[in-house]
């Protein structure tokens, strides 16, 4: 899972049926439809929270390609609120409507989760101890399952070996109907982090890879997208009509885990008012392949200190493509995605600064049906310059691949290898500190022992 508590520098950084035996009928259906759904698909091996699998009584593979890839039930899964449910529930109805008031889970759908890992970064860091060793570097407890027949939660509290805290959040509110002739899932989400309640793997919080090393040296400019995660709360409506399209509008604003509450004087990175998010995207499977393609993107306004003076401006606008191969032996999945970055930098006395910022990420995975994957992936990041970039060019450059080998003996256990090489590094590759340290120096070699139960 990724952390979410961590923040960087913000400057780099319905026709519905009307009769109620209508809705029952619905109701009904859609769940009889879900489970069949289920038993049919051909998913290759892997694992998932532990507390959904308990729930559901299925196997970790019924949702994920590898964790946390979702594949096509996994979507589904996830758009309607995570309450399929095949253990005994505690149930209560209405005698005169016989509407369900009380549905509760016979056990809590608790997980948790472990990860130890070591790093090896070509060159010293100065003052910092190489070869590092973490255990923890992230230990979970989830919060993960139907509260209700029309919500369920993801709700995942972490100590990352400094504190503990809220990690990522998406509470859920769905249901089924009818648009047009068509099916429709719609619902509510309620979360922490942007993209959180995406169900592609190439938003921010879920693409690969989905474990790294936080020893390692990383570019020191990122997407504001990329780092709002514990810092904000949301609200959001989505619908998914035929299975076709899917779009969804959030509102945030900023709710910060490990600063003031609200938000005062002593605060970095304050949102003012409301920001504005936005997801839509256009899926279609046929026989072993799935597609889809889609745009998302966020446009916040941040106080540079405080709760007033200067602002940074910022439009993150997206654009991604997933795709996904079942084969005899696993599957193939491929993620792209695109963002450009927009802002406006406000400075007393000073014309405002515009800068842009372009990032591109793309991976394709082979996984097998034994438990073995391969991941080989590739990021590239420009832009103008800027002064908190903190090189000796100041321009927020770097490019490199990512390649991963992956071994899951059972569903909830995973061992991975990760080799992370940077061509340039924060605008150049050679020499781009001013003092002697190259882009190849923070080449990463990261293994990393998963364990869910």
């Amino acid at each position: 899972m990724k952390k979410s508590l961590k923040i960087k520098s913000f400057y780099y950084s319905l026709t519905l049926p009307t009769s109620k035996m209508g809705v029952q009928i619905l109701t009904h259906a859609g769940k009889i439809l879900f489970v069949a759904i289920a038993l049919l698909l051909n998913i290759t091996a892997v694992k998932g929270l532990p507390s959904y699998a308990r729930q559901t009584g299925m196997s970790c593979s019924a949702c994920h390609f590898s964790f946390p890839e979702l594949n096509s039930f996994g979507r589904q899964f996830k758009m309607n609120g995570y309450v399929l449910t095949g253990m005994s529930t505690i149930e209560s109805k209405d005698d005169s409507t016989n509407v369900t008031r009380l549905k509760l889970l016979s056990t809590l759908p608790l997980s948790a989760m472990v990860q130890s890992s070591f790093t090896h970064i070509a060159k010293d860091v100065p003052g910092v101890q190489n070869n590092s060793v973490t255990l923890p570097q992230q230990l979970s407890v989830f919060y993960a399952g139907q509260v209700t027949p029309h919500i369920g939660t993801f709700i995942q509290m972490t100590y990352d070996g400094h504190s503990f805290g809220m990690d990522n959040v998406d509470i859920r509110y769905a249901n089924q109907g009818r648009f047009a002739g068509k099916s429709l899932t719609y619902g509510l989400t309620l979360n922490n982090n942007p993209a959180v309640q995406d169900v592609w793997n190439t938003s921010p919080a879920w693409r690969f890879p989905s474990a790294g090393s936080d020893a390692a040296k990383t570019p020191a400019k990122s997407s504001i997208m990329e780092n709002l995660g514990g810092q904000v709360a949301g609200l959001g409506l989505y619908a998914l009509w035929n299975n076709l399209i899917f779009a969804e509008v959030s509102a945030y604003r900023s709710a910060q885990q490990g600063a003031a509450n609200p938000s005062d004087t002593t605060s970095v990175g304050v949102l003012r008012g409301i920001a504005p998010y936005w997801r839509l995207a256009l899926q279609h499977q046929w026989y072993n392949n799935y597609i889809s393609v889609g745009t998302f993107g966020i446009a916040p306004r941040l106080y540079q200190s405080g709760i007033t003076g200067d602002m940074n401006k910022i439009r993150d606008v997206a654009f991604d493509f997933q795709y996904e191969h079942n084969l005899p032996f696993g599957a193939l999945t491929i993620h792209s995605s695109y963002t450009h970055e927009n802002e406006t930098r406000e400075s007393s006395g000073a014309p405002s600064q515009e800068l842009d910022f372009n990032s591109f990420k793309a991976d394709a995975n082979l996984y097998l049906k034994k438990g073995l994957g391969a991941t080989v992936g590739y990021f590239k990041t420009t832009g103008t310059v800027d002064e908190n970039v903190g090189s000796w060019t100041n321009k927020p450059d770097s490019d490199g691949y990512i390649a991963q080998l992956e071994y899951l003996p059972w569903y909830n256990t995973k061992f991975a290898l990760q080799y992370v090489g940077y061509n340039n590094f924060d605008g150049t590759h050679w020499n781009y500190d001013g003092k002697g340290r190259n882009a190849s120096d923070n080449n990463t070699l990261y293994l990393v022992v998963w364990l869910n139960f």
